[in-house]
């Protein structure tokens, strides 16, 4: 059975909050999830910019996780990029979860980023 309507509402989802952040013209933590990994941006205002980025298929993230698709790795991530956005000067973001429900790895990952100094 395919999920296209599931994907196509996550899309939808997705696009609503991206245009919602641009109007604001913030910093944007973009997450994406796979099922094996787990992946963050932190987007510049203009939407054209990476700023910073942290995901399970970095190496120093490698050797702490034996799964890159669960919630361990997502807390990983989390502090990773949160780390990474205080050493380029960043301190508030927009969260963009990207259409996902903010709960499981999502959730995980967010509540890392703000425990480690990132504001949103």
């Amino acid at each position: 059975m395919n999920n296209y309507k599931d994907v196509d509402s996550r899309q939808r989802r997705a696009r609503k909050t991206r245009a919602k952040i641009a109007e604001l013209k913030v910093l944007r933590l973009s997450v994406h999830r796979s099922n094996g990994h787990i992946y963050a941006q932190i987007i510049a205002e203009t939407g054209d910019v990476v700023l910073a980025s942290a995901s399970t298929l970095e190496l120093e993230v490698r050797k702490d996780i034996a799964n890159g698709g669960n919630i361990d790795a997502a807390v990983v991530v989390g502090k990773r990029i949160a780390e990474k956005a205080k050493a380029a000067g960043i301190g508030a973001v927009a969260f963009d979860r990207s259409g996902y429900k903010y709960h499981g790895r999502i959730k995980a990952l967010a509540e890392a980023a703000r425990e480690n100094g990132l504001s949103f």
